[in-house]
């Protein structure tokens, strides 16, 4: 069973739309308690996704990072967003003729050449698109914890055996790494459930809002529901909370992407458990009050 007894009953009410628990009821101690995750790094201040991203995040003093992966036409692993790499590399002056410029159709080395931080600002010129390798040899010696996502898992077959053969490799699936320092996520609940079926010890999370009465199915191998800031209320991160996840613990709610302090103060009275935003430094004073 995922549910626990009070399941029915807050499901029940929550279809009846009733706040089961109040906004701010979370009080002094939500910033004590609250995860607060970088996302792409500390993007609004370095380059989304790059090594100085997460360094300038470490520089903040935040160990939770978060970034996307994605795969080369050579078959490697690669820290980047968008599908296409021209929004955050010079690939249209580097190579002019490759249009739509996918990030499937060029070579680790190709990408390797690419400048991804003059977009950015001119203090970032020369910084580059870090293979997934390169990145988790930095957030390990940053001693950071990860949420990685899977990005566009659908163009790449396979790509979560492959993550996490990467992983193992770099020593993140031991019970040391898998305790609190490692959550794999995606909007493709296949994808979560790929990672769950592979490595069942991984704390996995669904990106998205699943209604209520469909929660029941995603705890089968979702330990977290990680939704979009706007659509969340009390009673539905309340709900949430109420059922438990594959390693018998209740499911917890990240709200994403929050970079406005009174966004990072609502969400935190909802309850949420953790904060995916650009702006971490003003997530922490926002939620703690200092």
């Amino acid at each position: 069973m995922h549910v626990r007894v009070a399941a029915a009953t807050t499901v029940a009410l929550f279809g009846l739309g009733v706040a089961i628990l109040p906004a701010g009821q979370a009080g002094a101690t939500v910033g004590d308690r609250l995860v607060v995750v970088c996302h792409r790094g500390a993007s609004a201040y370095a380059p989304e996704n790059t090594l100085a991203a997460i360094d300038r995040a470490s520089a903040l003093g935040f160990d939770w990072v978060e970034n996307d992966v994605q795969r080369t036409k050579d078959g490697r692993l690669v820290v980047i967003h968008d599908a296409t790499l021209d929004r955050t590399t010079n690939v249209e002056q580097v190579f002019p003729n490759r249009a739509p410029w996918r990030v499937k159709d060029f070579t680790a080395g190709e990408i390797a050449r690419l400048d991804a931080g003059s977009w950015f600002g001119p203090g970032y010129a020369g910084v580059h698109v870090p293979t997934l390798k390169q990145y988790m040899d930095r957030v390990s010696h940053n001693r950071q914890k990860l949420v990685l996502e899977v990005k566009n898992p659908q163009l790449y077959p396979g790509i979560e055996r492959q993550i996490l053969g990467l992983l193992g490799t770099e020593g993140w699936l031991d019970r040391g790494h898998l305790g609190n320092r490692l959550i794999v996520q995606s909007f493709s609940a296949d994808s979560v459930r790929t990672v769950h079926e592979l490595r069942p010890g991984i704390r996995t999370a669904y990106l998205g809002t699943p209604p209520v009465a469909e929660l029941p199915s995603y705890a089968r191998f979702a330990d977290q529901i990680n939704s979009a800031h706007a659509p969340l209320s009390a009673g539905y991160v309340s709900a949430v909370h109420t059922f438990q996840g594959p390693h018998a613990k209740p499911m917890k709610v990240f709200a994403w992407t929050v970079n406005r302090a009174e966004d990072a103060r609502r969400v935190a009275g909802f309850g949420v458990d953790g904060i995916i935003t650009n702006v971490p430094d003003v997530v922490r004073r926002a939620v703690s009050g200092s």
